[in-house]
């Protein structure tokens, strides 16, 4: 027997109770029951309901008023006060059909109320859109169960913002990378967290949005410094998503790349510093010299080069070894950044016992006298040196140019002028500084190169 139809397949752990203490009821509307695929339980008490209902968790009660005892309506009225069996659907069965009964039942929480003398077609239908209408809440239920740990559990931070940049919504990670307690932010403003120029750019975004849903597109991925609760910057990747339900709102993903900029920023570093002396390498130091050669053509100050070498070093390796050697040229880099003090200063290895510095808004005079500062430092190291001419220790000799940039002239002359007089310095003795101008004109230059000058 099939009465209810067959446009719905009852799921097989669909659990129906039927309470009733006519026997006879029971008998007809369990045989139904069980014909439609259900499993079934019977209670001929209210209070043998409420014992059932606890242990077994029904889908849906079908539940007669008139019982001696406990009626239904008080059956009804434990069913809901009791957490485990608050949330299971009641649907009455009575003879009694005034309005007053059906509106008690309501009141009570009932989901449905059929009349009796019953109709089993119109039973199984109320039964099957009752489960039907269960079970599509408790998948929505478990849906939304499902996305709160989604959310929940997530490494990303993330924000719920309204379009006038109200923070609806934050999940534990925001919270967590940002430095504040569950909901502590709800109600803040993206103004509260960004660069003021950043939060403006936002809100005229979120404003476009709002006023033209239609036109609404990701605003993509993009760096930001936002504000930890402690005041300190955070680095972050901020996404944003426009979305639509009764207003306009915007989802932002935020995952933390403080990590990633430490390592990025390591890295930019380790391929900037020589690995042995820990001063500026070459490649760092031609691209420091471009930069502030550039701004001196602008400004018209001075710029001034000094190179020198290690005296007699290779004498030092050949007698103490290169592992010696090594730290020698660590003590020597050291003194000579020890020299490059402004942001505008930078001293670096340029090539085996070679070192450049660069003294920017400097002119000749200081720059010699800089020079003859980081001479005697090195001398004053008194690092022996078994078989130098020049000294018992350790020396340097030191060449200065100094020179204000025009677009005729070029990074090659100057230092050219620098190595010159580096050699000069060499020839006349050594552990000395000696200065001269770069040439002027391009065949004076290419006799400098040429060692012709």
């Amino acid at each position: 027997m099939n009465q209810g139809g067959t446009s719905f397949s009852p799921r097989r752990d669909a659990v129906i109770l039927i309470v009733d203490d006519a026997p006879d009821n029971l008998s007809v509307l369990r045989k139904l029951m069980v014909e439609q695929g259900y499993q079934t339980y019977v209670a001929n008490s209210g209070e043998r309901a409420l014992e059932i209902a606890r242990r077994v968790h029904p889908h849906l009660i079908l539940l007669d008023v008139i019982m001696p005892g406990m009626d239904g309506f008080e059956t009804c009225r434990q069913l809901k006060s009791h957490p485990a069996t608050e949330d299971i659907p009641v649907l009455f069965m009575s003879a009694r059909n005034e309005q007053e009964d059906v509106v008690t039942g309501f009141e009570l929480g009932a989901v449905d109320y059929i009349g009796k003398p019953l109709r089993m077609a119109e039973v199984c239908a109320r039964v099957r859109t009752q489960l039907q209408i269960r079970f599509a809440t408790e998948t929505q239920q478990e849906q939304a169960e499902r996305l709160r740990t989604i959310v929940n559990n997530m490494a990303e931070g993330l924000l719920i913002i309204e379009a006038d940049g109200r923070i609806q919504f934050t999940n534990p990670a925001c919270d967590q990378h940002l430095g504040y307690m569950a909901h502590e932010l709800a109600g803040k403003s993206i103004s509260d967290l960004l660069n003021p120029l950043v939060a403006d750019e936002y809100l005229e975004y979120f404003a476009r949005y709002a006023a033209n849903p239609e036109t609404a597109h990701s605003h993509g991925t993009r760096e930001v410094i936002i504000r930890h609760r402690t005041g300190k910057s955070v680095c972050m990747d901020l996404t944003l998503t426009p979305m639509f339900l009764r207003q306009p709102l915007f989802i932002g993903l935020l995952h933390d790349i403080t990590h990633h900029k430490l390592s990025e920023d390591a890295l930019q570093r380790a391929a900037m510093i020589d690995p042995l002396t820990k001063i500026a390498n070459r490649r760092h130091f031609d691209s420091f010299l471009e930069k502030e050669w550039q701004r001196a053509m602008r400004t018209g100050a001075p710029l001034s080069l000094v190179v020198l070498d290690v005296d007699h070093f290779k004498l030092y390796n050949d007698t103490l070894g290169h592992a010696q050697g090594d730290v020698c040229l660590q003590q020597v880099a050291q003194a000579i950044g020890g020299h490059a003090l402004r942001v505008t200063d930078l001293a670096a290895r340029y090539g085996g016992e070679e070192f450049v510095l660069l003294f920017a808004e400097t002119d000749a005079d200081a720059a010699f006298q800089m020079a003859e500062s980081i001479r005697t430092h090195v001398e004053s190291l008194r690092i022996p040196h078994p078989r130098s001419a020049t000294s018992p220790y350790i020396t340097v000799s030191i060449g200065v140019a100094t020179l204000c940039p025009t677009p005729s002239d070029n990074i090659e002359s100057l230092f050219v002028a620098a190595d010159r007089a580096m050699y000069v310095a060499k020839e006349e003795g050594r552990n000395q500084v000696r200065a001269t101008r770069p040439p002027t004109t391009a065949i004076e230059a290419a006799r400098a190169i040429r060692g012709q000058v």
